[in-house]
């Protein structure tokens, strides 16, 4: 008889931004050093299909599956702490999820009978989670928003219905909250998180662990009171603390025995948890050798959650140097006007990621232009791998007019452009595409292949010839430039391996420029830097020494 999948559902309350996502994968990360196997799934209560067209200030990062799929932050942070393969089954919407119900609807699926929340609606989300149950030991779903929210209310229905449909013994229920330290009274205070677990019971779902985020140790007396008023066991009131390095989470988690506890309930045999791996990287982020300041130019650095993948790549590049990485972020809007050298002038390394848009486009060239004349190591990504492209076509090249498509339809010199036709190497399909094609139709999204060619920065740093790595854009390198730029000192070390799509680019003659069209830092792992970023923060750190 095949063993059952159990299922973990994890809750917030109180207030937002509680770090349900840490929270979520954090366990997995911990189940998963007992020996099981995992997968998280985030459930949205928003009515976006996906993130894909929401503005980063907003939602912050949108993360990339390998399958193409434009998905939560939170996913990114499943990624990092577990083995599990993310994809498009990993993050519903209340809109995903409505738009089938509505589609099967028109289609005459529920034979003329009106459709409605309950059960149409709460069945589609259970058949979502259930999508993604296949071959684990154990599903970790974490339902956004906050409760009492009225849009979570049909996710928090079908995740209480579905404890019935699989068993009690199969589900186990998680409630994130806060216990806040009043500083003028000099207590922690449990009246929020008691008012967040009757609003939970009151929809008929009970709690079996509260993870009660603070920024001290809980003391037996506060957890024997929480667990007497929110009708727990004092062992299943777990402390949440602060951390200063987000991979001690799982650390802090174990330490309050809440895998055990997890197991317990869930009546799962396991061994004991092998945490050296975290403990080890945990103790090199504390103490590192060396540090060095990355110089971030982006248009969204007023909101760091909106490059978060990007800002733990460049961590993982630090401890793989041995090296704490100091974030610079620059508004590239700042260093339009030509001042450059004021704003990066303290960075060993400069960063130009992603992002759409014209604004704040010439304080990235300007960024792009100090650190090829200055030489200090350069990284762009995405749109800053197109950025390096215009600088060095019209400082270089002698093409002064050039200019992204994107950002100048008229320019003479489009270097950059909007590809209309090319070959998708993953399905051999030939895909098309214009200026009138609707947002989510015009990406290039997901992992798709890259040939490196021998002796250059990039083969340097991942020491084989075909790598695959994630895409989130639009607009290509113009093939009819190439031989221009490439008569200049322009290298093509990254090609599709058709040749029609650039994805790597370098500059001769620098200690470390590399431009690149797809977003390296999805696959960077804590204990596995991606190798883009390590050799990027090796180059930083000898630029460094050499100015010491």
């Amino acid at each position: 008889m095949a063993k059952a999948t159990k299922f973990i559902f994890v809750t917030g309350g109180v207030l937002s931004s509680l770090g349900k996502g840490l929270a979520s994968a954090a366990i997995g990360a911990l189940l998963e050093s007992r020996g099981l196997s995992v997968t998280i799934q985030k459930l949205d209560p928003y009515i976006n299909v996906d993130p894909g067209t929401m503005n980063p200030f907003q939602h912050g990062e949108v993360f990339v599956t390998d399958d193409g799929a434009e998905s939560d932050l939170d996913l990114g942070h499943y990624e990092r702490f577990t083995h599990a393969v993310i994809g498009k089954n990993n993050n519903f919407t209340t809109g995903k999820i409505y738009y089938s119900v509505i589609t099967k609807e028109r289609q005459g699926d529920y034979l003329g009978g009106t459709v409605q929340v309950i059960p149409h609606i709460t069945d589609e989300i259970k058949n979502s989670i259930k999508l993604v149950a296949d071959g684990v030991d154990v599903v970790i779903v974490e339902i956004g928003g906050t409760i009492g929210d009225i849009e979570s209310l049909p996710f928090l229905e079908a995740i209480r219905q579905f404890r019935t449909d699989v068993g009690k013994e199969n589900v186990l229920y998680i409630h994130l909250t806060l216990v806040p330290y009043i500083g003028t009274a000099g207590e922690l205070k449990t009246k929020p998180t008691q008012h967040s677990v009757k609003e939970l019971r009151g929809i008929g779902i009970q709690p079996d662990i509260l993870l009660c985020r603070t920024d001290r140790y809980l003391s037996d007396d506060i957890k024997r009171k929480i667990a007497l008023f929110c009708n727990v066991s004092k062992d299943a009131v777990i402390t949440a603390k602060d951390v200063d390095c987000i991979y001690e989470v799982p650390l802090v988690f174990h330490r309050e025995g809440l895998d055990a506890k997890i197991v317990e309930l869930l009546n799962i045999w396991t061994r004991e948890p092998r945490l050296e791996a975290w403990e080890n990287f945990v103790k090199k982020y504390s103490s590192p050798q060396n540090e060095v300041s990355i110089a971030i130019v982006g248009k969204y650095v007023d909101l760091t959650e909106s490059y978060k993948s990007l800002n733990e790549a460049l961590y993982h590049g630090g401890i793989a140097n041995d090296c704490r990485v100091n974030l610079i972020f620059v508004d590239s809007e700042q260093v339009e006007d030509g001042t450059c050298s004021q704003h990066l002038n303290r960075a060993e390394g400069i960063l130009v990621p992603g992002g759409f848009g014209t604004r704040g486009i010439e304080g990235k060239i300007c960024a792009a232009n100090y650190a090829r004349v200055n030489r200090i190591p350069y990284f762009g990504i995405c749109l800053g791998m197109q950025i390096a492209v215009i600088e060095f076509a019209r400082n270089v090249a002698g093409l002064a007019a050039a200019n992204s498509s994107e950002f100048d339809e008229n320019t003479p010199y489009p270097v950059i452009y909007l590809m209309t036709e090319w070959l998708d190497e993953k399905t051999g399909t030939i895909q098309k595409r214009d200026v009138n094609s609707a947002k989510g139709a015009t990406m290039r999204l997901g992992a798709y292949p890259c040939r490196l060619e021998s002796d250059t920065l990039a083969h340097d740093a991942y020491r084989r010839e075909n790598i695959s790595e994630r895409h989130r854009h639009r607009y290509e390198f113009n093939n009819a430039f190439k031989e221009k730029l490439m008569e200049n000192g322009m290298v093509f070390s990254g090609m599709s391996p058709s040749g029609d799509l650039v994805e790597i680019i370098e500059i001769k003659n620098h200690p470390w420029f590399l431009g690149c069209q797809f977003h390296p830092e999805f696959k960077s792992r804590p204990m596995n830097a991606h190798p883009l970023f390590r050799t990027f923060i090796r180059a930083a750190l000898e630029n460094k020494r050499s100015r010491e």
